[in-house]
């Protein structure tokens, strides 16, 4: 077993998070249920890779994420930074030894859970009164809260990403940044964060948090490391990765650069548009030299875009928005805990199986040498028949704006996943099929790949009760596409939709040359030209000329590597 452990940090990438551990708890319980489909039952993926086992006080077995959360303070709702499994009150000294006068403590009522949550702890009171034969364990209970009341209360009330999760976390994992609370801070720079975490001890307590988990993995195979880099986050999240990078040098760090939707707006007035191009030139350029592999999400507007064809996004709520982001998160990731089948033996549900260092050194190795790789999904994946085998890799859709389309980039480098898809009469598609029809696509494509690796799943993505109402009117039960729309709602969503078929793709490519030269172009336009107005700005999030020049040659040398020549090293 090859252990993973996920990082999340910043409040949009806790929004991403919390449904990707939601999709991984829904399997889990899909698993263990005798009423599920058998495609859950024999998903093949090692679900340890992400979780470890623990123990509470009480001696009760526990399973939970292997995983560190960042945020703000406050960014929990009303959840305990503590978790709800372990039940361990810390303790209040009120001991204040250079005080001799009187001491009063001022507390705020804790948030009231949503209908959702409050649904949870029911069931597990139900649980534990079945365990312990405790007949009236329910006889004063509320009555039995129906789905539908919670999905339509999740639809228009969800403020924290602890709203809508279904997961129990170990005490290790919520770490909220005393001193940056929520909803009075405007933490939209990367000079803030860096201020923030060196200002205060965050960085030795969430090492220490991070050494919990990577301790005690047998042979780790990588850090996944989701980032909120449109403000201040990524400045944390670049102080935190350096101490990674000198603690733990061979371990590999795959970075999924994240930003909402909803915070892409035009810039109120000519200082603060500079900021935010100097900002995104920054964080790209000090994000990118901490990891092995970065991949950016982040469409202006998600609704608008093909990726969204088959849905109904609402890009003002991040409850929509990291939906989309996490199944994608879900689907690229799953071969990094697919069983390894013996090197004669095939497995009749998953195929093409990768660990974290096998992808980066696919996409970012000696064969292309670019670790900026483009995310693109198709979310519903539509049927694999031989009608729609064209369609199927035209509907594969990029997730950043700025790249060229249609490029023809003869190095391109990919990596595929394809999960639960179905071919004609909307039967599952067999492994074999996933294969041929990929093959067929290719062959009838006008360009293909210098290089493809292709991995697959006969186990869709499964949607959870908390999901939000993303899927339009053409998406039927299973995922599949339907010939005429369904009347009577425009969205659906967990009750209507029950799993759906994915296909994602990783590719290092020259499509990605736009995104790279317009940070590079307003980093030296505003940050590096002499007279740069915005080099006072620079300056005061504490980087010198130097530091400045050397964060242009960094992104400079990304351009060379995909287009030579064009760019001199001069960053003149």
């Amino acid at each position: 077993m090859r252990e993973i452990v996920t990082i999340q940090i910043g409040n949009y990438a806790n929004f991403i998070g919390s449904h990707f551990w939601n999709f991984q708890d829904e399997l889990l319980g899909l698993a263990e249920s005798p009423e599920s489909d058998q495609v859950f039952k024999n998903h093949s993926l090692d679900m340890d890779v992400l979780y470890r086992t623990g123990e509470t006080q009480q001696g009760l077995l526990t399973y939970t994420p292997r995983m560190v959360s960042v945020n703000f303070q406050g960014s929990l709702g009303s959840v305990s930074s503590r978790g709800s499994l372990y039940n361990q009150i810390q303790a209040k000294n009120m001991d204040v030894m250079t005080w001799k006068g009187r001491v009063t403590t001022h507390a705020s009522e804790p948030l009231r859970r949503n209908l959702f949550l409050q649904s949870l702890s029911e069931e597990e009171q139900e649980i534990v009164g079945k365990a312990n034969d405790l007949d009236n364990v329910n006889n004063n209970s509320p009555a039995e809260i129906q789905d539908k009341y919670i999905v339509e209360c999740l639809e228009s009330d969800v403020q924290y990403w602890t709203d809508f999760s279904k997961v129990h976390y170990h005490p290790q994992s919520l770490y909220e940044l005393s001193g940056l609370w929520a909803d009075i801070q405007e933490f939209d720079n990367y000079g803030l964060g860096k201020e923030a975490f060196c200002g205060h001890q965050h960085g030795e307590e969430i090492d220490d948090r991070l050494r919990f988990f990577v301790e005690e993995c047998d042979h780790i195979q990588g850090i996944q490391c989701v980032v909120d880099d449109a403000g201040g986050f990524s400045g944390v999240s670049a102080m935190f990765l350096e101490s990674i990078a000198d603690e733990y040098p061979n371990v590999p760090v795959i970075l999924y650069n994240a930003r909402n939707p909803s915070l892409h707006m035009d810039s109120e007035g000519r200082k603060q548009a500079i900021s935010h191009y100097l900002h995104d030139a920054v964080s790209f350029s000090r994000l990118s030299e901490l990891c092995k592999l970065i991949i950016p999400v982040g469409l202006p507007s998600l609704s608008g875009s093909r990726a969204s064809q088959f849905l109904c996004i609402k890009d003002e709520k991040p409850y929509h928005s990291s939906a989309v982001y996490a199944s994608a998160m879900h689907s690229f990731t799953l071969p990094f805990r697919m069983k390894q089948s013996g090197p004669s033996a095939e497995s009749l549900f998953t195929s093409g199986a990768l660990d974290m260092y096998g992808t980066v050194q696919m996409l970012a190795g000696q064969m292309r040498q670019n670790m900026v790789t483009i995310l693109d999904v198709a979310m519903p994946a539509p049927s694999l028949s031989d009608r729609a085998q064209q369609s199927f890799l035209g509907n594969l859709q990029p997730l950043i704006p700025d790249i060229s389309e249609d490029v023809e980039d003869f190095h391109a480098v990919e990596t595929m996943n394809i999960h639960g898809a179905v071919t004609s009469g909307n039967q599952r598609a067999s492994i074999n099929e996933v294969k041929d029809a990929v093959e067929s696509a290719y062959d009838n494509s006008v360009t293909r790949p210098k290089f493809s690796h292709l991995s697959a799943s006969t186990c869709p993505l499964p949607i959870p009760l908390p999901f939000p109402l993303i899927f339009g009117n053409m998406v039927g039960q299973h995922g599949e596409l339907l010939e005429t729309p369904i009347s009577g709602s425009s969205s659906r969503g967990s009750l209507e939709v029950h799993s759906i078929p994915m296909a994602t793709r990783l590719r290092s490519s020259t499509a990605v040359l736009p995104l790279l030269e317009r940070k590079l172009g307003n980093l030296r336009r505003f940050g590096i030209e002499r007279g740069a107005l915005g080099a006072p700005l620079l300056q005061s999030w504490g980087f010198g000329k130097d530091e400045v020049e050397d964060m242009g040659e960094v992104l400079s040398k990304m351009v060379t590597t995909l287009k030579p020549y064009q760019y001199s090293s001069d960053s003149d």
